[in-house]
């Protein structure tokens, strides 16, 4: 399962990618918001530090529009990735940009029929929201698992992101279940390191040592 960062932090980017795990990074106009910084400087960044999809979000409500927005961040990097709603004017602008060799990542998607959609278009990407549709009542990862069981049963090269991602069971489960992509906010890959156990074996290991080195 490959590893997004799900942020627009440039130095929680840099931090983590120098571990050497991340596959690529996923963005949105709060998430940049947050930065206040200019969203192309930002975006630009980004890619001089991850060489892997960068997703960046179209924010016209037209097929138009979008496709305009589209073809404009595409010339920021090869590895743009353009983040387009799942609305019909979105399916529609889908269409166009991925013809023309365009890759983009439908969001705002909580439903195997919209993702149905999403790869019938041909997107490179499929966003389900999980910690969204578990904000319902429902559940986030069973919506995942539909969609991987959709998509192979029409071998659909959609690839599936499993996004807003709460918590460290939403990542276990996306890799259980063998969706392509996770996109996880920093503070989450942090917590994919820690175990209690793994402190307390370095503690004793630690112990040990000092008493073989006291003798």
């Amino acid at each position: 399962m490959k590893i997004f960062i799900d942020t627009a932090d440039v130095k929680e980017i840099k931090r983590l990618n120098s571990i050497g795990i991340i596959d690529g990074i996923t963005t949105n106009p709060s998430l940049i918001a947050k930065e206040g910084r200019n969203f192309e400087q930002v975006v630009k960044e980004i890619t001089s530090i991850v060489n892997g999809p960068i997703s960046a979000e179209a924010i016209s409500l037209d097929a138009e529009g979008m496709i305009t927005e589209a073809k404009k961040l595409s010339k920021i990097h090869k590895n743009i990735v353009v983040k387009i709603p799942m609305t019909s004017e979105g399916i529609k602008a889908v269409r166009v940009l991925e013809k023309e060799g365009i890759k983009c990542n439908v969001t705002l998607v909580f439903s195997v029929t919209q993702a149905l959609l999403a790869a019938k278009a041909g997107a490179s990407f499929v966003s389900p929201f999980v910690g969204r549709i578990d904000d319902i009542g429902k559940k986030g990862m069973d919506v995942v698992k539909d969609i991987i069981e959709t998509y192979k049963n029409y071998d659909f090269k959609t690839e599936i992101i499993v996004a807003s991602v709460r918590n460290l069971e939403h990542v276990k489960e996306a890799g259980l279940l063998g969706a392509d992509i996770a996109t996880i906010p920093p503070q989450i890959i942090d917590e994919m390191f820690k175990h209690e156990l793994t402190d307390k074996g370095i503690k004793k290991f630690l112990e040990d040592w000092d008493k073989v080195k006291s003798k």
